[in-house]
């Protein structure tokens, strides 16, 4: 007799799919059981309003959360960058795996790359943190560009460059390779030019806390190096009383940076390398102020570790006056 199927809940998207679709077959190893993808539409998917209008803060999460709650899935797979800085105290974060490229990439018209970019360009993204980086970037260097508001799919963002209504768009590295689409990637931005979001490029496998037996076999997919650093990066993004759509950039790694990443192997030099460097980054959209300090600490290898490399460079950030950079904070 076949094991009755777990049920995944996730967004509707073509990228959500495609994500949770491999974190189902990895649950199934674990498990021998089949899994069974249940989608589900949030708020942030049927808003045509911007992320910053409306809050960002768990929009693409509460209804996933929702039918955990009421037992119509028995785990969801989130986009971590998505996931409020609280938890709820009746679902648990069992697993995170280990990260894709947390890097932001564009997509541009001919092939351009951010240094050929012409004089007027117009660059698409829904993020504030992108605008403010690259806004930063382009008073820097003498570039002058327009960052363009907009919402969509991966489909839809990058239409607007096929078009000709935009030069460039921003999008994550992650969802680009996930759904098989980084051969149109004209650039990958330096995380020296462009921090990505607290938590960008790993995924939330979250249940009931009261599911033991399932919270461990989806632990069997947690990364400890990739949880350590997203954990202080969102320490971070919490200690600065700030929302998912906040214009505020973190990473956590392993230096030297271009080791791991530009290798494009998340695992690489892990068990020689001791420490772990946290950057972080506030900015006005227009690129006029920005807040950007690193630390370095060991690699931690708590929970409380972890939370405490993320506060201690917020309380040196907004000792530089980052709280004055975030409009409205997120309380």
């Amino acid at each position: 007799m076949t094991e009755k199927a777990l049920r995944l809940g996730t967004r509707r998207s073509k990228l959500a799919m495609a994500q949770s679709g491999q974190v189902a077959e990895a649950v199934s190893q674990v498990t021998g059981r089949p899994v069974e993808l249940v989608p589900i539409t949030t708020y942030g998917d049927t808003s045509r309003e911007h992320l910053a209008q409306i809050g960002g803060t768990g929009v693409f999460v509460a209804a996933l959360r929702e039918a955990l709650a009421r037992g119509e899935v028995d785990f969801a797979v989130h986009s971590l960058k998505d996931l409020p800085t609280a938890q709820p105290d009746e679902l648990v974060l069992a697993a995170v795996p280990v990260r894709e490229d947390p890097r932001d990439v564009l997509v541009t018209r001919d092939a351009l790359k951010l240094t050929d970019l012409p004089r007027g360009a117009r660059v698409g993204t829904g993020s504030p943190r992108r605008m403010a980086q690259l806004n930063a970037y382009a008073r820097a260097h003498g570039t002058d560009i327009e960052t363009v508001p907009i919402r969509g799919n991966v489909d839809t963002r990058i239409g607007y460059v096929r078009n000709g209504e935009l030069d460039a768009v921003v999008l994550a590295a992650a969802g680009m390779n996930r759904i098989g689409r980084s051969d149109e990637v004209t650039d990958f931005l330096s995380v020296d030019t462009v921090l990505p979001a607290p938590g960008q490029g790993a995924l939330a496998v979250e249940c009931a806390a009261d599911d033991a037996d399932l919270i461990a076999a989806l632990a069997e997919l947690d990364d400890p190096f990739t949880r350590a650093a997203v954990t202080a990066e969102r320490s971070l993004l919490a200690a600065l009383e700030a929302g998912c759509s906040a214009p505020v950039g973190a990473l956590a790694d392993l230096p030297p940076l271009s080791a791991p990443l530009e290798r494009g192997d998340p695992q690489a030099d892990r068990q020689t390398v001791k420490e772990m460097r946290l950057r972080g980054v506030v900015g006005t959209t227009d690129g006029s102020t920005l807040v950007q300090l690193s630390t370095t600490g060991p690699v931690p290898g708590t929970h409380e570790a972890a939370m405490a490399l993320g506060r201690e460079l917020a309380a040196e950030m907004l000792a530089q006056g980052a709280a004055g950079l975030m409009g409205e904070r997120a309380l």
